[in-house]
């Protein structure tokens, strides 16, 4: 079995079907390019101490599990915010292109009011229930994660709410950031709040877009996620992420929904 999702050699990523996604198994999660993404814009230095505030993930095509070129560009560089574009590249198409927003840190204490809302949801060790709600595989994206489950799933319509430990490095000799298991967690959200049968449809993201206030800390990550549904073939997901600690950051996906064939 591979031991990561990805091995790096200069602007070559070589796949392995450690990110694969529940839909096709020839193509990959939008977690794992998403966090692949973070990972290449977090190699940028900057002029200032700087995290990454917003990620933004456009699928343009299907990322096929296979190897892919990968591009960096700064956009904006500056004292108090760097943007960052990455770009995936399957042959000579373009699949992915994401941009990354970082604004430098500083020490900056706050008036005592001014607090991040606090999370009042049983700890992943307290939860029963574990899994997305279909047959698990043991080498997918999701066979990088522990999942424990509160509520929703493929098999449980409705909001979801939902623990992630992601306990496997996503790129061969790097370390999984923050905003890399951010993120990562952030592309559940269709699937943890799901609204139609996974059997009957299929409901893929075409989007991603992660705003992180502060950073979580540690391993687990909680999303809490609602999906909404248009007739036009066209919804919404979107989810609260927090830690241990209270809630940290917000995620929106833009949905294609089909019936399967």
């Amino acid at each position: 079995m591979s031991e990561t999702a990805y091995v790096i050699d200069g602007t070559t990523v070589t796949t392995t079907t450690l990110a694969a996604g529940p839909w096709d198994p020839r193509l990959q999660h939008g977690g794992a390019p998403s966090s692949l993404a973070a990972w290449a814009a977090e190699q940028v230095p900057t002029q200032a101490p700087m995290r990454i505030a917003r990620a933004t993930i456009d699928l343009f095509r299907p990322v096929p599990v296979a190897d892919l070129g990968i591009d960096t560009t700064v956009l904006r560089e500056g004292r108090k915010i760097q943007l960052v574009q990455v770009r995936l590249l399957a042959g000579d198409a373009e699949v992915v292109r994401a941009t990354i927003l970082k604004v430098r840190t500083v020490d900056q204490p706050l008036p005592g009011e001014v607090r991040m809302p606090p999370l009042t949801e049983a700890m992943p060790e307290q939860v029963a229930g574990v899994g997305m709600g279909i047959p698990a595989s043991t080498e997918n994206f999701g066979a990088n994660f522990e999942i424990r489950r509160i509520q929703g799933g493929f098999s449980e319509p409705g909001p979801g709410k939902v623990w992630f430990r992601q306990h496997r490095a996503l790129i061969s000799g790097q370390p999984l950031s923050p905003a890399m298991r951010a993120v990562a967690v952030a592309d559940f959200s269709n699937g943890i709040s799901a609204l139609l049968p996974f059997a009957e449809w299929t409901f893929i993201n075409g989007d991603l877009t992660v705003s992180l206030a502060r950073e979580p800390v540690g391993e687990w990550i909680y999303s809490e996620a609602e999906t909404w549904a248009a007739p036009d073939g066209i919804g919404s997901a979107t989810a609260r992420l927090a830690d241990r600690h209270g809630f940290f950051g917000q995620a929106i996906q833009s949905l294609v929904l089909e019936r399967r064939g």
